[in-house]
């Protein structure tokens, strides 16, 4: 008899399975060909015909590990999911892939225990479109209490080609021919997708970057918009909604500011051209098509597709109602009920009403701002589908962060939530006072630096293992190398004096903080606030008189380990034994900042900001949360 550690080892494995060659059929060879799964008949599709007796021919006296499935108590009714294609491009933008997700979370959530949903996933997985599975199979890894502690792979190494340039898949193939360790990397190029001659490929390194287009992916499945109402409806959900791309917005002004570019405009006339293009040079990994491309200064127009319809003029009275609700500081339910609009949760409310997450009070007054937007903005090259091709990179979050557009439209969506702050009451001395508490000195020492309070950043070439993802090789060790921002490690150092008599806890905060804009003209403390970089925040213990209290750059709660960015050119499976303290940053949930991109590029003759720290009373900060797979790196 198995132990429950031996037995559960045995799922962790089979569950990592499923990852592996999502367009593949699952009852082929996984794990560089070291298992396979035993399916019961009723898993087996009529097209499959013949395969059972085949494989169990082929595999009779073989040594592979097996995992044998049990027959579902019933089949589940997959109906609701056919109107999305197996080729089909699956995007949480769309009203009709949206619901057929929450739908398939929920079905996944209901599984009674580990061996019902295992069998169920590979039920599933069979028969449904591949990234439409792996977005909800991984929601349900991540939610479900069993499987918290299973390794979900950065979604790079499962659907590579969402993130890589097509060449290199030709020469990973040319790769193949040498055995073993000796495989070379394959080089991704820097800069493919424009010349030096478009102004925004400057900022090229940061939108198009591995670890930030996961970020955005990752956080979406620990915060999904529709699902379980325990899955969706987490504290704050609609306050993150709005603070994570309120982060990257932050963050990407002050990378247009290292290379001189001011920062981006709000998308506020709907009407008018674009002014930038977009061509993304990418395939599409479930059906191997080129993601549309568009040209600088179309307009949108309203879109007719079969499974999305939406006019400009729905995203204008959509925004116009949220603006007057904003005005007048109350939402109406679907019952005619008023909710009104404070400090506490009224960001809460507008950010779920605007992303429209299952927990908008009131869809049909107050719309799909946001989801339709991303749509309106995926479909600008054919809108009524007339030419079948399919949508841009906007239309899936996988890809949405590499279009200069998605932040222009975000900066449009942060204004109105702005709006909605500004006429909020300020703090008052009582909020923001630690009494007894004062924070005497901060410093900054660069390991590589003798001078303190100064920054490093460099270019760094890293290597992410892409096997598990391909349909042309089943084998490990097939690593692509790419360029990518890097900073030398760093340490905070404060002088904090506790004038009690007593030990006090408290929430310490440190944000970076653009000095001057593009042309070195300072900015007004408004708009610095606005371009706040979050960089850390921890809890510190506070001792009657003087402290001393030491942070290193790698311990950040908002950033994640570069080791979960290039998660399998690590030995996964060794982490427990090998690095404790590795193993418990990589299985958090993962959806925070590539640690790699803590810091922006600066300039060579180097780029001032200020560093803001304050501490605030623990008290009236604790949320209570579930241990560590729920307490994540986010904003």
């Amino acid at each position: 008899n198995l132990t429950r550690r031996e037995k559960m080892t045995d799922y962790t494995k089979a569950f990592q399975m499923l990852f592996q060659s999502p367009l593949e059929p699952i009852y082929t060879c996984r794990d560089n060909g070291k298992c396979i799964f035993e399916l019961p008949d009723s898993h087996y599709m009529k097209c499959d015909g013949g395969v059972k007796e085949m494989l169990q021919e082929r595999y009779a006296n073989s040594e592979h590990i097996r995992f044998t499935l049990n027959e579902l108590p019933s089949k589940p009714d997959l109906s609701f999911a056919a109107k999305l294609g197996m080729k089909q491009n699956f995007s949480l933008f769309n009203t009709q892939h949206k619901e057929i997700a929450g739908k398939l979370i929920r079905l996944l959530m209901e599984a009674e225990d580990l061996d019902h949903f295992l069998s169920l996933c590979v039920y599933i997985r069979h028969r449904l479109n591949a990234m439409l599975f792996q977005y909800c199979y991984s929601v349900a890894l991540l939610h479900r209490s069993e499987t918290r502690g299973i390794w979900v792979p950065p979604v790079a190494e499962i659907f590579p080609a969402n993130f890589i340039e097509p060449s290199a898949f030709k020469d990973m193939r040319t790769a193949l021919e040498f055995k073993g360790n000796k495989k070379p990397h394959v080089q991704i190029p820097i800069n493919y997708s424009a010349s030096d001659r478009e102004f925004e490929q400057r900022l090229a390194y940061f939108r198009e970057d591995i670890g930030v287009n996961m970020h955005h992916w990752h956080w979406h499945l620990v915060y999904p918009n529709s699902g379980t109402r325990e899955i969706i409806n987490k504290d704050r959900r609609g306050e993150l909604f709005y603070y994570m791309h309120q982060q990257i917005l932050a963050r990407y002004n002050a990378e247009r500011f290292c290379n001189k570019l001011a920062a981006t405009l709000p998308l506020n006339n709907l009407r008018e051209p674009i002014e930038e293009g977009y061509y993304p040079k990418l395939l599409d990994h479930t059906h191997q098509r080129t993601y549309p491309g568009r040209s600088s200064r179309l307009c949108l127009q309203d879109v007719n597709r079969e499974d999305t319809a939406v006019e400009i003029a729905d995203l204008e009275r959509w925004a116009d109602r949220i603006l007057a609700a904003i005005d007048q500081l109350f939402v109406v339910d679907s019952d005619g009920k008023k909710h009104i609009l404070d400090e506490v949760t009224g960001i809460d409310i507008l950010g779920n009403i605007i992303e429209e997450s299952d927990l908008s009070i009131n869809v049909q007054y107050y719309g799909q701002l946001h989801n339709m937007g991303h749509n309106s903005l995926a479909s600008i090259h054919d809108p009524d589908h007339r030419h079948k091709e399919e949508f841009g990179v906007m239309g899936q979050n996988m890809t949405a962060m590499r279009d200069p557009v998605f932040y222009r439209w975000h900066t449009y969506i942060n204004n109105i939530l702005f709006k909605f702050k500004r006429i909020l009451p300020p703090y008052n001395e009582q909020q923001l006072n630690f009494a007894d508490i004062n924070l005497r000195e901060i410093e900054v020492q660069t390991s590589t630096l003798e001078e303190p309070n100064h920054f490093e950043t460099f270019w760094q070439n890293s290597k992410v293992d892409l096997a598990a993802g391909l349909d042309f090789t089943a084998d490990s060790g097939l690593f692509a190398s790419y360029t990518h921002l890097q900073h030398a490690p760093f340490e905070y150092s404060f002088v904090v004096e506790n004038a009690s008599e007593h030990v006090k806890s408290g929430t310490c905060r440190i944000f970076l903080c653009p000095k001057t804009d593009e042309r070195g003209k300072p900015l007004k403390l408004e708009e610095q606030r606005l371009m706040a970089i979050e960089m850390d925040k921890f809890t510190v213990k506070l001792y009657p008189g003087e402290n001393l209290l030491k942070r290193l750059s790698v311990e950040s709660s908002v950033t994640i380990a570069v080791e979960h960015t290039f998660g399998r050119t690590t030995n996964n499976d060794a982490l427990s034994e090998a690095n404790p303290e590795l193993n418990t940053r990589l299985h958090f949930c993962g959806c925070g900042w590539p640690h790699y991109m803590l810091l922006p590029k600066g300039r060579t003759r180097g780029l001032k900001f200020d560093l803001f720290v304050m501490i605030s009373d623990y008290a009236d900060d604790a949320v209570q949360q579930p241990g560590p797979r729920g307490n994540c790196h986010n904003w």
